[in-house]
């Protein structure tokens, strides 16, 4: 957890902009019988983040969230006593695993805002939900409507063992490029159409798909090949790391190609120039609908810290790195 929040300070100055969460660990961060120590020390971590002097002075905003214990985990209420009572203040988000109907949703909610002491917080504290059951899926529309509710994650090694073996462990993994057999996580049917369950539901809502984890902490190029699946091919516009090696491979899979982002430019520039009438680009027709996708590219290029073309900057202004 310390060196993730070391990175996305180093990575902030590099790009200008939080590129990516920082979620503190209450759940499987902790051993049996260590919950109040992890919580304790996920609390004193989040607000010595929220205290770096250094990007306060640059005017820099960091994301640092917590994940709990489910809200029917003997350790649930403590968490929230010690991390959303000390430290609300420094938190952008509260997560939660193990949801499985709005029910939870609802108990976590009352615990929490209730857990916030007056001063604390300005707004109440948005929730990011862990999808991990064929139950959850099923629900998955509900819990994402909800207006607290600002993103669901995948829990794909919890989902797949919630099968009770029908589905095989090679789905809890990513299968060589070479593998045209092996059902991995993007290849099991079941998988497959939970994620693209979650990833529906969050789009459905206006929320954020965030795709599941994956496990391989050494090749850099199998995290980056599964991140541009989850992107290309399965609608995710975030992904979880479980190591700071893992996060640059993610970054670039997620961020938009130079070529994307310059065709994004010419379309918008050209469209502001014709008050957002139906244009011709390349002997291709624009209009409202495509301009609209057109500007959410320039948007994420923006957000993952990349240049901006030079026509863009009355729309988004350059940063000083």
């Amino acid at each position: 957890m310390v060196k993730s929040l070391q990175l996305q300070a180093e990575m902030m100055e590099e790009f200008g902009v939080c590129v990516f969460d920082v979620t503190l660990d209450c759940e499987d961060g902790a051993p049996v019988g260590g919950e109040v120590d992890q919580a304790n020390m996920v609390c004193a971590l989040a607000n010595s983040a929220n205290d770096a002097s250094n990007l306060i002075a640059d005017g820099l905003s960091r994301r640092v969230g917590a994940r709990l214990h489910a809200v029917d985990h003997p350790a649930f209420a403590s968490d929230v006593a010690i991390v959303v009572g000390g430290a609300a203040q420094s938190l952008s988000y509260v997560m939660l695993p193990k949801v499985e109907s709005l029910h939870d949703v609802h108990l976590a909610l009352e615990a929490i805002d209730a857990a916030v002491r007056p001063g604390q917080c300005v707004d109440r504290l948005p929730l990011h939900v862990l999808i991990e059951s064929p139950r959850a899926v099923h629900r998955a529309f509900e819990i994402a409507e909800h207006p607290r509710v600002q993103s669901l994650s995948f829990g794909l090694m919890d989902f797949v063992s919630a099968h009770g073996g029908a589905i095989s462990h090679t789905a809890m993994g990513v299968r060589a490029a070479t593998d045209g057999a092996t059902l991995d996580q993007f290849h099991h049917p079941l998988v497959v159409r939970a994620k693209l369950d979650i990833a529906s539901a969050c789009h459905a809502s206006g929320k954020v798909p965030s795709h599941c984890v994956v496990t391989e902490l050494r090749d850099a190029s199998v995290v980056e090949r599964a991140a541009r699946t989850a992107a290309g091919a399965l609608g995710y516009t975030r992904m979880w790391s479980i190591h700071p090696g893992q996060i640059r491979p993610i970054l670039r899979a997620f961020t938009p190609s130079l070529e994307a982002i310059e065709m994004a430019a010419r379309i918008v520039e050209k469209a502001s120039r014709e008050e957002w009438a139906p244009i011709s680009v390349d002997g291709k027709l624009h209009d409202r609908a495509s301009f609209r996708y057109f500007w959410q590219v320039l948007e994420r290029a923006h957000q993952t810290g990349c240049e901006m073309p030079g026509s863009t900057h009355a729309f988004f202004p350059s940063r000083v790195h």
